[in-house]
């Protein structure tokens, strides 16, 4: 049943300037990031400077402010065009980019083999430096508002990490540090450390989160609530699946990510939610793209996603997501068609206290974080 005309449907749920706080931070940031990998055609999906500056302006005029990039993405030329485009507007933006993958890996994927060097890759300090130098040359600015550590590569200590990032934050080329894609006992720890010997914590946490892929909810989700971390989620509409234009009987061969995109095609509960999805955007009269953003963005802890639009059009879709608001019962048929089969121990205990300690039982610490999820993200 279609929802009637006083429903949250016709709500609007948020927008572009109405700015959110990034984790325990004074930092104001828009509800959606503009991902920037796209930036670019040296990995063959991207666009031209030109295409990517009309995303840029058009994402800033309407009161966008928060960048996404890395050292590694199309090779540099994306931080570069970001360099170039908001080199007369600097202040206005909140620029994350990240370090520890090493580029000679990217360059001999682009057939260029140069001679690989062993410590551009890492997490290391003499990386961090380099890396973090080289991408303020790009950039062509002196700082980055963000530094994330882009990966946990299991070498380097979480001590070592921390105080470099420590280190780059006192001389002022970072503001911020946040973490990406590293399992939640390592963001635990060292936003522990960082708390007893007065260093920078991580303030954010970027990973992959969409309908297909919920594993986020299992066990990061809860310690960045208890952390006090942001989430920034990736793959947001799961490399396109979610964007409506494939269906079961008709895969669009068009795709420039179809390589990524064609590994959810093989799971029949996928297709079940992509139908679901597209059922739910046609109640609403709204794109199957801005359904699966919009659920998201009414998901706990989730700050702001990262919209990865390679052309104009793309991005004005997923802006839409921000216009209208789902209904309880909507946002419950998503949760149930794409609720994970199983969930891993302890998380599928957990998920079971209530029966095990005592009916009536809550558990305060979300509880506490969804009141302060509500006052932090109130309209700044």
């Amino acid at each position: 049943m279609k929802d009637t005309i006083d429903s949250p449907i016709n709500q609007t749920l948020t927008a572009l300037d109405k700015y959110v706080l990034l984790g325990k931070s004074g930092l104001r940031v828009s509800p959606l990031s503009l991902g920037t990998m796209t930036f670019g055609e040296e990995w063959g999906f991207g666009n031209n400077k030109e295409a990517c500056k009309k995303i840029f302006d058009t994402y800033h005029e309407r009161g966008g402010n928060f960048y996404d990039t890395a050292n590694i993405y199309t090779n540099g030329d994306s931080e570069r065009f970001l360099g170039e485009y908001m080199a007369d507007k600097r202040s206005e933006c909140v620029i994350a980019t990240k370090y520890s993958i090493n580029p000679s890996t990217t360059e001999a994927i682009a057939g260029r083999f140069n001679r690989p060097n062993p410590n551009a890759g890492g997490n290391h300090r003499k990386n961090m430096v380099e890396s973090l130098d080289a991408s303020l040359k790009r950039l062509g600015t002196g700082y980055v508002d963000i530094l994330y550590v882009h990966l946990w590569e299991y070498r380097t200590p979480i001590q070592e990490v921390m105080r470099a990032l420590d280190d780059v934050v006192r001389a002022g080329k970072a503001l911020y540090v946040a973490v990406s894609d590293t399992p939640s006992w390592v963001v635990s720890s060292a936003n522990t450390m960082a708390d007893l010997r007065s260093l920078t914590p991580f303030i954010g946490f970027q990973t992959r989160y969409n309908l297909l892929n919920r594993s986020l909810e299992s066990d990061i989700q809860p310690m960045c609530a208890d952390m006090g971390l942001g989430i920034i989620p990736w793959s947001i509409l799961a490399e396109g699946f979610l964007s409506g234009k494939h269906s079961k009987e008709k895969r669009d061969s068009s795709s420039k990510r179809q390589g990524f995109v064609k590994g959810h095609f093989k799971d029949d509960k996928n297709w079940q939610i992509l139908d679901e999805v597209k059922a739910i955007a046609k109640e609403c009269n709204r794109t199957p793209a801005q359904v699966a953003v919009n659920w998201m963005l009414q998901k706990p802890g989730i700050t702001s996603p990262l919209v990865g639009a390679r052309t104009l059009e793309q991005l004005e879709d997923n802006l839409g997501a921000l216009e209208f608001t789902l209904s309880e019962a909507q946002m419950a048929r998503l949760d149930l068609v794409s609720n994970p089969k199983e969930w891993p121990f302890p998380q599928d205990v957990v998920r079971n206290l209530e029966r095990f300690t005592g009916l009536g039982l809550e558990i305060e610490m979300p509880r506490q974080f969804h009141a302060l999820q509500k006052l932090r993200t109130s309209k700044i």
